[in-house]
């Protein structure tokens, strides 16, 4: 039987376990990646397991989400960033220079390597051939340690394209698509694997938006093979020497197929609040638009911004909307500038910002009260743009400049038949990539070789081992799809204080209770209980450890997602699923008892699991874990656990010597 490319990466990075659906297995990881909001504590994290210097092939530290450095906070982080960079042999990308999966994708992601990155859509590069995987930040600090990454062997399916795109037709239409099938919970557990003839189609951009948004789906990673559209696209690069032929065997296997016509496809909308509310844009035709964005890492690169600047060439945006190209990189604004493009969408009314994930993630760009915006990127969530009760569609860069030029939603095809001259942009690369790299530093000329720590840089707090008796209140009762933005929001007055803890978990959950905070430290103790795809979104760990030091001691979920199921381990708060029958009669408030020696349950493998509600009446609840992840839960977390195996010899990370 033949291997799918997923599983000849796997096994060639293969250190424990079987290749088997299910089961636990751990991987060696090429490359690492974080970010200026993961970062620290992914850093002040290696510095608590005594390590010396990164075991990676590579790793890099970016400095993308709070470019614009409203505070002395923020710039402290950059400048402990660039000294833990430093420090530990890693490289470094200033504020300003780009979106790490965009810089990445420039310079580092390589076919057939692996990668992890404290940040949810690192599998970006998987249109390269590079398997990427997003995880939280102790993850990624034990994997740059030089230990394994631990993960379910996720199913692997292969979405079959055929055809080819027809005009106005785009790659971020594909994965609508994908949305639109599946919804944000359709790829939890699961590896997408692009293959087919429709895929000699796609240039590495247009794949690389595929896999940066297949995130959205809840997926694992997403990947695509190599082919001469991947060895032309490193030699534009001048990295051609990277290019190597990774792809599935003919007779390859696959847990499921889903197969997408190209052809079929036509511009595509989600509307608010979930990028998988996704329609035709015929259907909301019409619609007022206020503000239209074209960047992020999924629609931010040169070939995404082009197409934009050539429909807007002798043209101006209506009077009504404004229209802000955030590029995904500096390379891409350089290039666009020396091409005269940048003078040209200024001409039409477009306001440049620097290269940053910022408005993305609420910073900068807020739209106005009761006001539509149209943005390239790949989250939507109600409140994530800066302002509660948003109107945010996600579309392609195509969608949102007609819409410019219009002031309203309009369907490309049908605004090109409207003005008479406006040809479908296509997609188009260009000969090479020329452009300063000053802005990226190398371990070998890293200007620092301490850490440099400013005064909101806190600690790493620690859980004690799991105790033997779990009681508490049900704290807060949430619905389903609750995102990391709900449990820890990422807007400008917040996010400063991500190096800060403390401080920090005041805001925890704010935007689903404003008393939270406070009523958490006053229980001194107590459960979270939720619906179903518990923790979906980005991967900050802060979601999991913010809880954790208000003394949350667990969640009941009907389902979680992915990485926040594993900060919870991480962090040492026991996840625990229970039925719909359970979570619509728990009530908040309700005292919580977890009737077993939760100690000893956890640690001899015990699944089932007796809750008490208010000495009344009791329930089933499940604990799906892996031997391995019930050692760190017992052990009050990771970064215990990966002390405490230092110290005993076991299979971790080495220390420094004292």
């Amino acid at each position: 039987m033949g291997q799918t490319l997923t599983e000849k990466i796997l096994e060639d990075h293969l250190v424990d376990g079987e290749l088997e659906t299910g089961e636990e297995i751990g991987i060696e990881i090429d490359q690492v990646l974080t970010q200026d909001t993961t970062g620290t504590l992914v850093w002040l994290q290696f510095e608590a397991l005594g390590l010396e210097e990164v075991q990676t092939e590579l790793a890099a530290q970016y400095c993308d989400h709070q470019t614009y450095q409203f505070d002395f906070k923020n710039t402290d982080d950059h400048r402990f960033l660039r000294s833990a960079a430093g420090t530990y042999g890693a490289h470094f990308s200033r504020p300003g220079n780009g979106i790490c999966h965009n810089v990445h994708k420039e310079n580092f992601a390589a076919p057939g390597k692996t990668m992890l990155g404290s940040d949810s859509h690192t599998p970006t590069p998987g249109g390269l051939g590079e398997l990427a995987i997003g995880s939280g930040g102790l993850d990624v600090t034990v994997a740059m340690g030089g230990g394994p990454y631990y993960i379910e062997m996720p199913e692997v399916v292969n979405v079959r394209l055929e055809g080819e795109l027809p005009e106005w037709a785009t790659a971020k239409d594909v994965i609508l698509e994908m949305l639109r099938r599946l919804s944000v919970k359709g790829g939890v557990g699961k590896i997408f694997e692009y293959t087919g003839p429709g895929v000699e189609s796609l240039s590495v951009p247009e794949r690389t938006t595929i896999t940066n948004m297949g995130t959205e789906l809840g997926a694992t990673s997403s990947i695509f093979p190599t082919d001469e559209n991947t060895k032309d696209y490193l030699e534009r690069l001048g990295r051609g020497e990277d290019y190597v032929e990774v792809g599935p065997d003919e007779d390859a296997e696959y847990d499921d197929e889903i197969v997408l016509d190209l052809s079929d496809l036509e511009p595509l909308i989600a509307k608010p609040s979930m990028p998988d509310n996704v329609v035709p844009v015929s259907e909301v035709a019409g619609t007022e638009v206020d503000q239209t964005i074209i960047g992020s890492c999924t629609n931010g690169a040169y070939e995404d911004i082009l197409p934009a600047a050539k429909m807007l060439e002798g043209r101006e945006i209506n009077r009504t909307t404004e229209m802000i190209v955030a590029p995904g990189s500096k390379q891409a604004s350089e290039m666009l500038a020396r091409q005269g493009w940048v003078a040209e969408m200024m001409a039409a009314g477009v306001n440049f910002s620097e290269a940053t994930c910022g408005a993305c993630i609420g910073i900068g760009h807020v739209p106005a009260s009761d006001s539509v915006s149209l943005r390239t990127f790949n989250r939507n969530f109600e409140g994530r743009s800066g302002i509660e009760d948003d109107n945010v569609y996600l579309c392609s860069p195509e969608v949102a400049t007609a819409a410019a030029i219009k002031g309203e939603i309009v369907d490309p095809r049908d605004l090109a038949d409207e003005l008479g001259d406006l040809e479908d942009p296509g997609f188009e690369l260009p000969d090479e990539y020329l452009g300063s790299n000053v802005d990226l530093i190398s371990p070998d000329e890293a200007p620092d070789d301490e850490l440099i720590k400013g005064p909101n840089i806190g600690d790493v707090p620690l859980k004690d081992e799991l105790d033997a008796h779990l009681e508490g209140e049900a704290l807060l009762k949430m619905e389903d799809n609750i995102t990391t933005d709900h449990i820890i929001p990422a807007t400008s007055d917040i996010l400063k204080f991500r190096s800060n803890i403390p401080k920090l978990s005041e805001f925890t959950l704010s935007r689903v209770d404003d008393t939270f905070a406070d009523r958490a430290l006053e229980a001194d103790g107590g459960f979270l209980v939720a619906g179903e795809n518990y923790g979906q979104g980005s991967s900050r760990e802060h979601a999991a450890l913010c809880p954790m030091y208000l003394g949350v001691e667990g969640v009941l979920a009907q389902s979680f997602a992915r990485i926040h199921k594993a900060n919870l381990f991480n962090f040492g708060l026991i996840p625990l699923t229970i039925d719909e029958e359970t979570y619509a009669k728990i009530e908040q408030g309700d005292d919580v008892e977890i009737v077993d020696d939760v100690a000893e349950a956890v640690r001899s493998g015990q699944e089932e699991f007796t809750v008490r509600i208010n000495d009344d009446w009791e329930a089933t609840a499940h604990l799906d874990a892996s031997e391995r992840e019930r050692e760190i839960l017992a052990d009050g977390g990771k970064l215990s656990h990966t002390k405490k195996q230092a110290e005993s010899g076991g299979d971790s990370p080495a220390p420094a010597d004292d």
